[in-house]
């Protein structure tokens, strides 16, 4: 896996996670900005999944390849799920579930690494 795309994720998702904070503090429901945001992260979700397949397509196999397959498959449904509950939730609580799920991806992208690094690449 890609550290540097890794750590890009991570930080896309946590700035985002800062900024739905900030709104959920403010009393306010999520707007364009935070799915917009949720856009991005899911781009790099989805450019760190297709290097992760191809690597294993490539000889490349994790220790526990059903366990990688679950968190990979959770990893790229959490943003447009957020997304999708934010907007049916059109109040702070709304910028809440975003925080939450932002602040859930770097957990889950780090889990994920750690299962595809057991057999060492």
């Amino acid at each position: 896996m890609n550290g540097s795309l890794v750590t890009v994720t991570i930080v896309l998702s946590l700035v985002l996670a800062a900024w739905s904070l900030i709104t959920t503090v403010r009393n306010r429901p999520p707007d364009l900005t935070h799915l917009v945001g949720l856009a991005i992260v899911e781009a790099s979700l989805l450019v760190l999944a297709g290097l992760a397949l191809a690597a294993w397509v490539g000889g490349e196999h994790p220790a526990e390849p059903g366990t990688f397959f679950g968190y990979l498959v959770t990893l790229v449904c959490l943003p447009p799920l957020a997304g999708v509950l934010a907007r049916m939730e059109p109040t702070r609580w709304g910028s809440v579930i975003v925080t939450v799920v932002c602040l859930v991806i770097p957990v889950v992208v780090v889990r994920l690494q750690q299962t595809w690094e057991v057999t060492g690449g």
